[in-house]
């Protein structure tokens, strides 16, 4: 695992999550309506390289963001 991957990936993904004017809350809970269990704490170590994404978790914030794997992995 790339600590540096990992924290530019957290980037992008807050990056879209304020660009789709959503707080963390407000995106932690749309992930659950999704189906993943998420807290606002574990959002936020998501966004600071913290906490590792597994496949189905992408594809689900890539849903919930309505946007590309290309913007989520634009290292």
């Amino acid at each position: 695992m790339n600590i540096d991957v990992e924290k530019k990936i957290g980037e992008n993904i807050k990056n879209l999550r304020e660009k789709a004017n959503l707080t963390q809350e407000m995106f932690s809970a749309k992930l659950q309506i999704e189906g993943w269990d998420i807290t606002r704490s574990a959002v936020a170590k998501i966004e600071v390289g913290q906490r590792h994404l597994y496949p189905d978790e992408i594809i689900v914030i890539k849903k919930v963001l309505n946007t590309t794997y290309d913007e989520i992995f634009n290292i």
